[in-house]
């Protein structure tokens, strides 16, 4: 039965709800936030969710209604001649819960619309609103955490819906749609099909691009030092350590030379005073400082301070997971979602580092409770917003609730217990007290055998008082850097105390190239730089992965050469499209909208028509720079990437890049880091046999066979010439179809660089006729899964691929007499174990499987990629490659649903007690709508195209 006005139903418990009230309709986002919340509100609620956007712009032809296909702005799904309002169209799979939703509000006397407190959600609600189309009232219910009396509080304390975030956010949408739809046709054209350009997406490509390009350019310098060994013990020194540590800083008064004198280019700086030591001179200093006697010059002390790090917001969530966690942006946003539906955590996408009121208490409670009064500071520490424009309304990512739980009581476990772990020890430690102690600068002096004066530097620190650091010390990019944690203890001297050198040694560097960004970093840079919006880089990072821009070594991000084409166009044709402070400062305007500070349509005509800026400057429009530009480029040079100091360029094509010398080409391998490509790497490619080697004629054809190596492996084919037509001969009105080529892969014995013609022929042979059985004829055949023989519709696998060519009819008559094995073989021992996927929890192995090696966790299988190798796959790739396996992977259908006999005549609307669906025949659809948003609005959203 339904449930009935102001019942619980089994939405929720009798105790609680909308006493003596009708049913509120409540929609949230996502079905496991609508099964949690259910529970809280209890009776007179029913809780549905939209299952994320209800409707968006259409993303193919096919999804533009009929009425509008023969409009020139159709394509773009946004009428930029019509004030650039944008079409809205039901998503196909998500018409039949709209009339769902419709046929739940028609029972109700109250619609809260309780998608997340953010421009998305603000959106998502709007959508709602204008497809709902409710006669009944209206209202925006919003909450930052899942718990009971969050919920309570947000559903007693509504508020209208919010136009300047709606604003902001369609504007966002159609600025991205625009930018997605206009710009990546010219790279489909110029560069290589199937490619996009984003508004943060293509910058956030060029960042990976030109920080590669520093390492290209980069020429490494060498520079010495000398390392010393002291002992304190004749300075009196009876406590604690006595020897240390020391390094070279100056002889004879000169600073000596470290990394940062030199310039990229591998040249010392010319504004530096420094001395620069060599093998040698390095060497001879150590022989004549040997048997010297040393001194402390000089003991500098200074107190030590460090405060505690501001709570988590998105991105330093997201650093912090990778430096700790090894998980990707993608992961945790993946895990804290689930924390934050599970009334774990508060909302996971903020840009905001302040804490309620309740939460700092909570986090005091623990703080004494936990670790005593003498941790917790008189007043409670606040923090201030540090990110621009950071939203009010959201709080940092903590631990949900008045009280938190601590981690052993969630009952949490697997990567939701440690990231669930690392919220609560960030939170915790943002209120207790600094970490005070004392750093330690010692300077020692020696005069060597000819007179000159070498000054030494030792550096420590103490830490007399832990505080915060007892319990959270955050991570660092740079895996060389020493921790807030680490204490370094220097003997105790005074100026004057003599010292014995126990050891002297001449030390060699290398100055480093640039590192190169790992993915937190990159986000770290992007909000540094203030381009686009911290929720959206998990997804940016997905992107440029996905599309091929970025691949992965360890944990780095290395660009693609098709990166690196894509964004040369970019910047030589459309440099004002991946201009950092441009970027920023759109960002800066759609703030500006949502405040209510600025109009989005102005603003979007100037975008895309052209226009006067503020200041009074022509701006060029994006139609007109795509309509003036594609002209101009030409496909060749802005896909070709000369070798400095050679003469080879290596081309990105069609199929991927290559090396191209005076006409002759070698492939260049897909997981080869741009900055290997050296002169030395590219003469050792043009060295490699190139894979199309004529290996003679086939005696019985007369053609040529030649051994390749394609896309898919080594192969062998035989050559077909095509006829040449006689002059003025007229062509035949339906043409011959063309002859096609005998092409067989080689066995798994055979190599590209020793296949013979004999072995070529055999292999053109198959398949081969072994006979007939029962009329049927039987042939051998290589397969995808291997050699086997086949029998009308029956086959048997062979045991070697050489089978192929012996066996006889016979010996099939035998095999064909056996049974069918069905199932699978017996499982084979795993290739390498790893460790545990951070998502499930489980251990992660990798094992041979019939279409080559695969990382499983024992439920989701994942192939590995052409760059990956079995002996050097670490976790974190393994668990990357799961990942992307599971977003890929299609939903599970849920089993069809039994139908009822039928008794009487059915009832016009039937509502599901327990999670508010209903069930009724499918409506009439409605034709989609050309929409707008409110007058005061303008439209957007996260990058098109997955910028």
């Amino acid at each position: 039965m339904p449930p009935t006005k102001g019942s619980a139903g089994n939405n929720g418990s009798k105790d609680s709800g909308r006493q003596g009230a009708g049913t509120a309709l409540v929609i949230v986002e996502s079905p496991a936030k609508a099964k949690t919340i259910a529970g809280y509100l209890g009776r007179g609620y029913v809780v549905e969710s939209s299952i994320g956007h209800i409707r968006d712009l259409p993303n193919k032809a096919a999804e533009i209604p009929a009425k509008y296909k023969g409009e020139s702005w159709a394509r773009l799904g946004v009428d930029v001649d019509g004030d650039f309002e944008p079409l809205y169209v039901v998503n196909a799979d998500k018409k039949s819960h709209v009339r769902k939703l419709k046929e739940l509000m028609a029972d109700a006397d109250l619609l809260l619309l309780a998608t997340d407190e953010d421009r998305e959600g603000e959106a998502i609600a709007w959508h709602l609103l204008e497809e709902l189309k409710p006669k009944i009232p209206v209202r925006r219910m919003v909450f930052n955490e899942i718990t009971k009396d969050a919920i309570q509080r947000a559903a007693s304390n509504t508020r209208e819906l919010n136009t300047r975030l709606v604003n902001a956010q369609e504007t966002r949408r159609i600025l991205d749609r625009l930018y997605g739809y206009e710009v990546s046709p010219v790279l489909w054209k110029k560069v290589m099909p199937k490619l996009s350009a984003g508004r943060v997406q293509s910058v956030a490509t060029r960042l990976v691009v030109e920080r590669e390009r520093e390492r290209m350019a980069f020429t490494s310098a060498e520079y010495w030092d000398l390392k010393a060994l002291f002992d304190a013990t004749e300075a009196g020194v009876q406590e604690g350590p006595t020897t240390f540590p020391a390094t070279l800083v100056s002889v004879d008064g000169t600073r000596i030379a470290v990394g940062r004198d030199f310039t990229p280019q591998g040249t010392m700086r010319t504004d530096r005073d420094v001395r620069q030591l060599d093998e040698a001179t390095a060497r001879g200093l150590t022989d004549r400082l040997a048997g010297a006697g040393f001194s402390v010059r000089s003991v500098e002390r200074k107190p030590y301070r460090r405060s505690p790090y501001a709570p988590f917001r998105t991105t330093t969530l997201q650093q912090e997971a990778s430096r700790k966690l090894g998980l990707s942006a993608k992961q945790t946003m993946q895990v804290a979602q689930r924390l934050y539906e599970n009334g774990y955590i508060t909302y996971m996408r903020t840009d905001s580092t302040t804490l309620s009121d309740s939460a700092v208490n909570a986090a005091r409670s623990q703080v004494r409770s936990l670790y005593g009064g003498d941790y917790l500071p008189d007043k409670p520490r606040v923090y201030a917003k540090k990110v621009k424009n950071a939203q009010e309304a959201h709080e940092a990512i903590r631990p949900a609730g008045d009280a938190f739980r601590t981690p052993a009581s969630t009952g949490l476990a697997g990567p939701e217990f440690r990231l669930y772990e690392l919220i609560w020890k960030r939170t915790v430690a943002s209120q207790m007290k600094d970490a005070v102690g004392e750093s330690v600068t010692v300077r020692i002096e020696g005069t060597s055998s000819t007179g000159e004066v070498a000054e030494f530097s030792a550096t420590g620190k103490i830490i007399t008082f832990h505080g915060f650091l007892k319990a959270y010390v955050e991570g660092s990019d740079d895996p060389a850097a020493d921790l807030d944690d680490r204490e370094r203890r220097l003997p105790a001297m005074a100026e004057g105390d003599p010292l014995k050198a126990q050891n002297l040694e001449a030390e060699g560097h290398s100055t480093r190239p640039p590192a190169r960004y790992t993915e937190a970093s990159l986000v770290k840079e992007l909000e540094e730089r203030e381009i686009g919006r911290p929720s959206t880089y998990a997804s940016i990072l997905g992107t440029i992965l996905d599309r091929g821009y970025v691949f992965k070594k360890g944990t780095a991000l290395v660009p693609s050469f098709l990166a690196f084409a894509v964004v040369q166009l970019m910047e030589r044709h459309f440099g004002n499209l991946v201009d950092y402070e441009f970027t920023a400062r759109l960002e800066d305007v759609l703030d500006d909208i949502a405040r209510g500070e600025a109009e989005s349509l102005p603003w979007l005509r100037r975008f895309y028509f052209g226009g006067e800026d503020t200041e009074g400057h022509r701006e060029t429009g994006l139609k007109e720079l795509v309509g003036d530009h594609l002209s101009e480029i030409d496909p060749k040079e802005v896909s070709s990437l000369p070798l400095p100091g050679t003469d080879i360029v290596l081309r990105v094509g069609r199929y991927g890049p290559y090396l191209d010398r005076d006409g002759v080409r070698v492939n260049v391998p897909e997981d080869l880091a741009p900055d290997e490509l050296t002169e030395a790497k590219a003469e050792e490619l043009f060295a490699q046999p190139s894979g199309d080697r004529e290996l003679g004629t086939d005696p019985g054809t007369g053609r040529p066979v030649v051994a390749k190596n394609g896309r898919y492996g080594p192969y062998v084919t035989e050559v077909i010439e095509e006829p040449e037509e006689a002059e003025g001969a007229t062509k035949p009105k339906r043409a011959k179809a063309k002859v096609k080529p005998r092409t067989s892969s080689l066995l798994k014995s055979m190599s590209l660089d020793t296949v013979t013609l004999d072995d070529a022929l055999r292999l053109l042979s198959l398949p081969r006729v072994v006979g007939e059985i029962d009329g049927d004829e039987v042939t051998a055949q290589n397969g995808r899964y291997g050699p086997y023989l086949k029998k009308g519709t029956d086959s048997r696998s062979l045991e070697t691929e050489e089978q192929m060519f012996t066996v006889t009819l016979d010996e099939a008559r035998a095999i064909f007499a056996q049974p069918k094995q069905r199932g699978r073989r017996a499982a084979t021992p795993p290739l390498r174990e790893l460790g545990e996927d951070p998502v499930s929890g489980a251990k992660m192995v990798v094992k041979d499987g019939r279409f080559g090696p695969y990382v499983t966790d024992g439920e989701v299988n994942a192939s590995l990629r052409k760059d990956d190798q079995v002996e050097s796959i670490t976790d974190e790739r393994a668990s990357e490659l799961l990942a992307e396996r599971r977003a890929k992977a299609p939903a599970k259908k849920k089993p069809a649903a039994k139908k009822a006999p039928a008794k009487k005549p059915a009832a016009k609307k039937t509502t599901a007690a327990k999670t508010g669906t209903t069930t009724r025949t499918a409506a009439k659809k409605a034709p989609a709508k050309k929409t707008g948003v409110p007058k005061t609005s303008a439209k957007g959203t996260a990058d098109e195209n997955g910028s």
